[in-house]
C-alpha cells in the first residue's frame, strides 16, 4: 500500500508546487533537493541504528512520519497557509522517512529470504510495484484534475495509514541485534572503509552516485516540462506516467533471463543505457509533435515507459550485487553508506538543474542532463568492473 501511496504523492506533491503555487524552476529544484538532503545528513547514523536495532519498529515509525507530513499539506491548503516553505518541510520529512524506512526494509528482506534469492525476490517485488506504478499516477492525475492536488496528497496519507496497519500484522520473530560497545562514529568509519575498500562496491557507489545526481536534476524539471512546455493537463500527465508501471512490469519479467544469460553487471549497464536514451530524447519532444499536442503527450509517455524499464534493470542487479558481497554484520552500515555515497550529491543535481532552467530554459537544463548521462554510460561500460560480474 505504501508503494501505491508513494506513486500518488510522487506526482501530486510537485503538481501542488507547479499548479497551485506557480513554482519557478529554481523552487522546484529546491523542493527536490530537500527531499534528497536527508540522504546526505542522516544515512550514515541510520546505518549504525539499523545494525543495532530491530528493523520493524523503524519501518513503522517511518511510515507514520511520512503519512503525517503528507496529511499536513491538505490541512495547510484548507487553512489557506500552503506555501513553498511548507512543501520544503514536507519534502524533507518524506526523504527522512525513506532514509530510515527504506534501509530497514532492505535489511529486513535479506533476513527473511537470504542472499541467494535476492534477484528473484526483487523481481517479484518489482512486479507488484508495477501495479502501483500503473494505477497510482493515473489516479493522482485524475484526483488533481478533479479535486485538486492537496486532496490527492491526502489520499496518499491514508495509504500510509493502511501500510502501518499491515506492518503491525507482521508476526515474524525478529532477533535483537547483538549489543555494541563501540562509539557510533567508529561504526560509521568502519562502514565507509568497508565500502571504499571493496572494488565492486566502490565502482557501484560512484556510478550510482553520478546517476542519482542526474536523475534528481531531471526530477526537478520533468513536471514543469510536461505541464508548461508540452501543455499536458494533470490527467494526461497521470495517464502518461502509468506507462512507467508497464515498463516496470516488462523489465521485472526480463530481469531473471537477462541476469542468467549475461550476468547482473551487464544487465545493470543495459538499464543505465535505457535511462540515458530517455534523458537524450526527452528535451527533443516538441510542443506539437506532428501538429498535435496529444502526440507529444504520447511521446512523453513512451519515454516514461523506457525510463522506468531502465531504472528497474539498473537497480535490481545493483542491489543484489552489493548485498551479496556484504557480511551480515555490515549490512545496515553498507546499505546506509552506499545510500550516502550515491544520493548525497543529489541535492546538487536538483539545484543545478533548477538554476540552469531558471537562467536559460527547461529544455536547456534537460539537454545538459542528457549530455552528462551519455558520458557516464560510456565511462561505466568502458572503465568499470561492473560489466565483468557474472553471478
Amino acid at each position: 500500500m505504501n508503494g501505491f501511496g508513494a506513486q500518488i504523492s510522487g506526482l501530486a506533491l510537485p503538481l501542488c508546487a507547479a499548479l497551485l503555487l506557480h513554482a519557478t524552476p529554481a523552487q522546484m529544484g529546491a523542493l527536490v533537493a530537500l527531499q534528497a538532503l536527508p540522504f546526505a545528513l542522516l544515512t550514515l547514523p541510520a546505518g549504525v541504528l539499523l545494525d543495532r536495532k530491530r528493523k520493524l519498529p523503524i519501518m513503522l515509525f517511518s511510515e507514520i512520519m511520512s503519512g503525517v507530513a503528507l496529511g499536513s499539506v491538505a490541512l495547510a491548503h484548507w487553512f489557506g497557509v500552503l506555501s513553498m516553505p511548507c512543501l520544503y518541510i514536507v519534502g524533507f520529512m518524506i526523504g527522512t522517512g525513506f532514509v530510515l524506512g527504506g534501509g530497514a526494509e532492505q535489511v529486513f528482506l535479506i533476513q527473511l529470504i537470504g542472499r541467494d534469492r535476492l534477484i528473484d525476490a526483487h523481481a517479484k517485488f518489482a512486479t507488484t510495484d508495477s501495479a502501483a506504478r500503473l494505477i497510482g499516477p493515473g489516479i493522482a492525475g485524475i484526483l488533481v484534475q478533479l479535486l485538486t492536488a492537496p486532496i490527492a496528497v491526502l489520499v496518499t496519507a491514508c495509504g500510509y495509514a493502511l501500510s502501518v496497519l499491515n506492518l503491525r500484522r507482521i508476526t515474524v520473530s525478529e532477533p535483537q541485534p547483538a549489543p555494541s560497545d563501540k562509539h557510533p562514529l567508529h561504526d560509521i568509519r568502519d562502514g565507509l572503509a568497508f565500502v571504499w575498500g571493496h572494488p565492486l562496491l566502490r565502482a557501484l557507489a560512484w556510478g550510482a552516485g553520478l546517476w542519482h545526481l542526474l536523475y534528481y536534476g531531471s526530477a526537478a524539471l520533468s513536471i514543469l516540462f510536461a505541464t508548461r512546455e508540452l501543455g499536458m493537463t494533470p490527467g494526461a500527465l497521470g495517464l502518461a506516467q502509468t506507462l512507467g508501471g508497464l515498463g516496470v512490469l516488462v523489465s521485472s519479467q526480463l530481469i531473471k533471463p537477462l541476469t542468467r544469460r549475461h550476468g547482473p553487471g551487464t544487465t545493470m549497464l543495459v538499464g543505465l543505457a535505457s535511462t540515458t536514451l530517455t534523458f537524450m530524447l526527452m528535451p527533443a519532444i516538441p510542443a506539437m509533435l506532428w501538429g498535435s499536442a496529444h502526440a507529444s503527450a504520447v511521446a512523453y509517455g513512451v519515454l516514461v515507459f523506457f525510463f522506468d524499464c531502465g531504472v528497474t534493470l539498473f537497480f535490481i542487479p545493483y542491489m543484489a550485487m552489493r548485498q551479496k558481497v556484504t557480511p551480515d554484520a555490515y549490512l545496515g552500515r553498507m546499505i546506509s553508506t552506499m545510500r550516502f555515497l550515491t544520493v548525497a550529491t543529489a541535492p546538487l543535481g536538483a539545484l543545478a538543474a533548477g538554476a540552469i532552467a531558471e537562467h536559460f530554459s527547461i529544455r536547456t537544463g534537460l539537454a545538459c542532463i542528457a549530455a552528462c548521462s551519455l558520458v557516464l554510460t560510456v565511462t561505466m561500460v568502458a572503465a568499470s568492473p561492473v560489466r565483468s560480474v557474472r553471478s
